[in-house]
C-alpha cells in the first residue's frame, strides 16, 4: 500500500515535529523536577561568605544579628543556634558582654544527643547517659569519649553572626581537633 502525499491520514511534518517537541519537553520537565531535590541535597547552597562559614540562625530560622542578640542576652549565657551542617551550636556571651570567638556544637560525642546547658551547675549535662562538659565544652565526665566540637564565631560586615570550621589546635586540650 502506497501513501499519497497530501493524504489526510498522514500528519504534515510541522505537526509531527511539534508533537515530538512537546513529548520531549514534558519528559525533560518531569525528569528535571525529580532530580532537582536530589541535586540540592548533595550540593547544598552556601549561606556563608567567602570564608566558607554559615550564618547562625535562631529557633525561627532568622539570621542572628550580633547587636540584637547581645541586647537580649546576659554575660555567661549559652544560646542554641543553627550552626555548621545544621547542627545545634551554642553562641557564648562573654563576661564583657561580647560574643566569644568560638561556638560550641551541642551534639554529644557519645551517642549524638543534644546536650543542654545547665545554668545552675554551669556545665553541659547530656540527658541520655549523663556525660558532662565544662563551660567551654571540654568533657569532664563520661561515657562521652571526646569534648564537644568547636566552631569559630565571627560577625560579618552586616552584623550577622557567622560560624566557620575550627581547624586550629583545640585550646581546651592543646591537641589537634578530632573533628577535622
Amino acid at each position: 500500500m502506497t501513501q499519497v502525499s497530501g493524504s489526510s491520514d498522514v500528519p504534515d511534518m510541522g505537526r509531527r515535529q511539534f508533537m515530538n517537541l512537546l513529548t520531549f519537553g514534558t519528559i525533560t520537565g518531569v525528569a528535571a523536577g525529580a532530580l532537582y531535590p536530589v541535586v540540592k541535597y548533595f550540593i547544598p547552597s552556601s549561606s556563608g561568605g567567602a570564608s566558607g562559614g554559615v550564618t547562625a540562625k535562631d529557633a525561627l530560622g532568622n539570621d542572628v544579628i550580633a547587636s540584637e542578640f547581645l541586647a537580649t542576652h546576659n554575660p555567661g549565657n549559652r544560646v542554641l543556634a543553627q550552626g555548621l551542617k545544621g547542627d545545634p551550636t551554642y553562641i557564648v556571651v562573654e563576661g564583657d558582654h561580647t560574643l566569644a570567638d568560638y561556638g560550641i556544637n551541642a551534639v554529644c560525642t557519645h551517642l549524638g544527643c543534644v546536650v543542654p546547658w545547665n545554668t545552675s551547675e554551669e556545665k553541659f549535662i547530656c540527658p541520655c547517659h549523663g556525660s558532662q562538659y565544662d563551660a567551654e565544652g571540654k568533657v569532664t565526665r563520661g561515657p562521652a569519649p571526646l569534648s564537644l566540637m568547636l566552631a569559630h564565631t565571627n560577625v560579618d560586615d552586616n552584623g550577622k553572626v557567622i560560624f566557620s570550621t575550627w581547624t586550629e589546635k583545640d585550646f581546651r586540650t592543646d591537641e589537634n581537633p578530632w573533628w577535622v
